[in-house]
């Protein structure tokens, strides 16, 4: 063969070799902080094997121009395998998972933890710390490796990270290192995520600031080995250990599963809800009560899940939402701030009412106006009320009226108390062939109901009770006043009322509206008949009739009541002189509803006994209830409550205790405790066992008051006479 047949022999391929540059030391450190804080809020191993591995950082911040990197982590597959929580699928759900993380992320450079930077030789750390401490470009070595990646430099972050960063490190997580703040750029972060997913996985986008007038500072590079610096070594293994289990290692993990968990409790109920309401609705040939949905109706038609009118509450209620579709305010610091300084600054009272400083009480209409009144010395009184639906009352049920009488004492002025006997009987009366109507039936409803509200310790010589049976005609003039002014158009759309409904139920708003204006009590108000400038049995000038003619009413009710009010404040001008406070409308204070044993939802309700404590119930039954009964927001098993601790949003204990426990600072360790799974109420059974104890004293001490209340005493607090 010649040699011009000869082949030249193969050129033997280059090994690539790939020249990374080196990142900023604020970048790599932020890079290690997001790779722990993805890891401890879901619930994954920081690595370990290639399912479950942070990707090489891309150095996105050559090309931004400021510092920034992109890295992605392997989650298994599906929604997750790798990991504890279940990775959402919804767009939503997702940017508050990146939210959550962005937040844990900047917690810990709030923290300014310090970071150790080691170099080892790479054949003895991978032995000490396992390839958990590797992303996936650093798991093989090139073929021909140099000296240097023979060496790995490990970065670690107690109870966040630890690992091989991109590049050096600052000396510490905050901004004493020159760490100022991190961001997700979330329109290039996304999150791969579903039940039949092939894979899961997480790419993070983000851009560090660095601290503000602060020089950055570099970790020093401390070298070890396993036998010269066993010490330092056996620490960095220590801090390993926990890093590379499925636990949730950070607390917004455990807000963001706690806040899961309730949603799905809440979607689960509404359904069940829903369902039992079709069930009712193929059931119902027509509604009793010929009341249907109308404009006055808060849930709006879009929104199934709360129903808030006049008649009904149910489903989850969102109370700014609420609110909003009722035009009413929120109760602003600052307006709470001027009702402190007006009672407890004056000395009426010691303090706010718990009700008001756990933002119970919580909206308001015209609030600032009574407080104007309070502040010139112009009178105004107190209005509430009760409809009689049973005989004993229950513990929500005395929500308004301890309110009412810290109103009363703070403020110093008169009160009124509606019984409405009267509607309950258009709306719930019955009508029997032999035995006639039920009338008397809630006449004497109101007598027992009236003796549990005399024994909330109202201040006799200020209040006056009435029945509207009894009482009636001294508001009649008032009440076709309003008559006149209303239309039926507008009662319908108010409150749903048709054709169907007896004409009692449509007149009966003009009745409870009444009392918010001062004609409606002549002699109890001073403000002379209707028809006359004469003060009745009184003996106030002229002058004292026409001023207490322009006496402002202030409402404290529950939020549901406020259709009526709506209704008022619309017409109130046309009833009451040029020189009223207000211009004749009623200023009213609301408060959220007092959740029934079941959950934290709706109202309590009289018609379910096991819904409700009533004031009647012994120490037995009370306990009985809170333990068998009352919704638990707590977790299943005590390592799962130790781990999440509890709900306390839908928890019914604990949102009883914000009703009548008053110490502030027990209330606070009890949430606490109960929200980490620590600590003396760590469980549901401590806190249970708290509100056995609250609501025994309560009801004990009720039970004792009222005792001592007849028929007789409920007759004299019912007489017609002058409370000012």
């Amino acid at each position: 063969m010649s040699s011009e047949d000869q082949q030249p022999p193969p050129k033997k391929k280059k090994e690539r070799v790939i020249t990374r540059p080196v990142p900023p030391s604020i970048v790599s450190t932020a890079c290690l902080i997001l790779r722990g804080s993805i890891a401890g809020i879901l619930g994954c191993p920081i690595g370990g094997s290639p399912d479950c591995m942070p990707s090489l950082m891309q150095p996105s911040y050559i090309k931004d121009g400021y510092p920034s990197g992109k890295f992605s982590i392997s989650l298994g597959k599906k929604q997750g395998t790798k990991c504890t929580m279940d990775i959402p699928e919804g767009k939503g759900e997702q940017e508050e998972l990146l939210e959550c993380i962005e937040r844990a992320a900047n917690r810990i450079i709030d923290e300014n933890a310090e970071i150790v930077y080691v170099g080892m030789a790479r054949e003895e750390a991978l032995e000490a710390f396992s390839n958990g401490i590797l992303d996936q470009s650093q798991l093989k070595l090139p073929k021909k490796p140099k000296e240097e990646d023979k060496m790995l430099k490990i970065a670690c972050i107690d109870g966040v990270s630890v690992g091989v960063p991109p590049g050096s490190v600052v000396s510490s997580t905050g901004a004493s290192s020159g760490m100022g703040r991190i961001e997700l750029d979330k329109s290039q972060c996304s999150i791969t995520a579903g039940k039949k997913a092939r894979k899961c996985d997480i790419v993070i986008k983000f851009r560090v600031y660095p601290a503000d007038n602060v020089t950055v500072t570099d970790a020093m590079l401390v070298n070890v080995n396993s036998n010269d610096n066993k010490s330092i070594v056996q620490k960095i293994k220590d801090q390993m250990v926990p890093l590379l289990t499925s636990d949730i290692r950070m607390l917004e993990g455990h807000e963001m599963v706690k806040n899961m968990l309730a949603a799905e409790v809440a979607a689960n109920a509404e359904e069940e809800r829903l369902r039992l309401e079709e069930l009712k609705l193929a059931m119902e040939n027509e509604n009793e009560d010929g009341v249907v949905s109308g404009e006055g109706d808060a849930s709006g038609e879009a929104d199934s899940e709360m129903v808030v009118n006049a008649f009904e509450v149910s489903g989850k209620i969102d109370y700014n939402k609420l609110v909003d579709n009722f035009g009413s305010k929120l109760i602003e610091p600052e307006l709470l701030e001027r009702i402190e300084r007006l009672t407890v600054g004056r000395g009426t009272v010691p303090s706010l009412h718990r009700f008001l400083r756990r933002d119970i009480f919580f909206s308001n209409r015209d609030m600032a106006k009574i407080c104007d009144c309070l502040e010139q010395n112009k009178p105004f009184y107190l209005y509430t009320g009760r409809g009689p639906s049973s005989g004993a009352m229950h513990l929500g049920h005395l929500v308004p009226f301890l309110f009412t009488k810290w109103l009363q004492q703070a403020f110093q002025c008169p009160l009124v108390i509606q019984m409405t006997d009267d509607e309950k009987f258009l709306f719930k009366g019955v009508y029997d062939e032999i035995e006639g109507d039920n009338l008397d039936y809630f006449a004497q409803l109101t007598i027992e109901n009236a003796k549990d509200i005399i024994a909330c310790g109202f201040i006799p010589d200020k209040t006056f009770l009435f029945s509207d049976l009894d009482y009636v005609g001294k508001m009649y003039p008032t009440i076709v006043r309003i008559w006149k002014a209303v239309t039926s158009n507008t009662v319908n759309n108010i409150f749903g009322f048709d054709g169907s409904a007896n004409i009692g139920k449509v007149a009966f708003p003009a009745i409870q509206a009444a009392p918010s204006f001062p004609s409606s009590f002549p002699v109890v108000l001073g403000t002379g008949s209707s028809l006359t400038r004469d003060a009745g049995s009184t003996s106030l000038t002229k002058e004292d009739i026409i001023k207490n003619r322009n006496m402002a009413c202030l409402v404290p009710c529950a939020i549901d009541q406020d259709p009526y009010f709506r209704m008022t404040r619309d017409i109130a001008h046309k009833l009451v002189p040029k020189t009223h406070p207000l211009g004749g409308k009623p200023a009213l204070i609301h408060s959220k509803f007092f959740p029934p044993l079941q959950g934290a939802e709706g109202k309590m309700s009289s018609s379910d006994s096991n819904s409700a404590v009533f004031l009647t119930d012994s120490t037995e039954e009370i306990e009985r209830k809170i333990k068998e009964h009352a919704f638990s927001g707590g977790q299943d098993t005590k390592k799962l409550q130790e781990q999440f601790g509890a709900n306390l949003d839908v928890d019914v204990p604990y949102q009883w205790l914000r009703f009548f426990l008053e110490d502030d600072e027990e209330l606070e360790r009890i949430g606490k405790d109960y929200s980490t799974g620590s600590g003396e109420y760590w469980s549901t059974g401590k806190v249970k066992g708290r509100l056995v104890e609250v609501l025994r004293e309560i009801v004990e001490e009720h039970q004792g008051r009222r005792s001592q209340v007849t028929d007789d005493h409920v007759y004299e607090w019912m007489q017609e006479r002058s409370i000012l």
